[in-house]
């Protein structure tokens, strides 16, 4: 068993001598990885047929209800709510609620 561990420029920390390994996490290496975030308006379900009869125009309904506010989801898990916003041209969400993190543990 290797207990040699990275030093603060990677993941880990050097574990102190005659101590267990000490496995904290660096904040820096957090802050530089990657997320994908989506934001979710709503969803449905539809068989194939219905889908391959959609055209320029078709409307599809959502199984939300208008002005329910809209998920915030980081690597499919929903993080927070809130509502569209138009910022310079651009749509945006204003968070109207952020989901605590022990109710985002449990639905890992």
């Amino acid at each position: 068993m290797n207990d040699t561990v990275q030093d603060n420029d990677n993941a880990l920390t050097e574990p102190q001598a005659g101590a267990m390994p000490n496995h904290q996490i660096n904040p820096d290496v957090l802050q530089n990885i990657s997320v994908a975030i989506k934001v979710e308006v709503g969803r449905t379900k539809m068989k194939i047929r219905d889908l391959l009869r959609l055209t320029q125009g078709s409307v599809v309904e959502l199984e939300r209800i208008a002005g329910e506010p809209l998920d915030l989801l980081v690597n499919d898990t929903v993080v927070a709510q809130g509502e569209v916003v138009l910022v310079n041209d651009r749509y945006g969400i204003r968070l109207t609620r952020v989901v605590p993190a022990s109710d985002r543990m449990r639905n890992l």
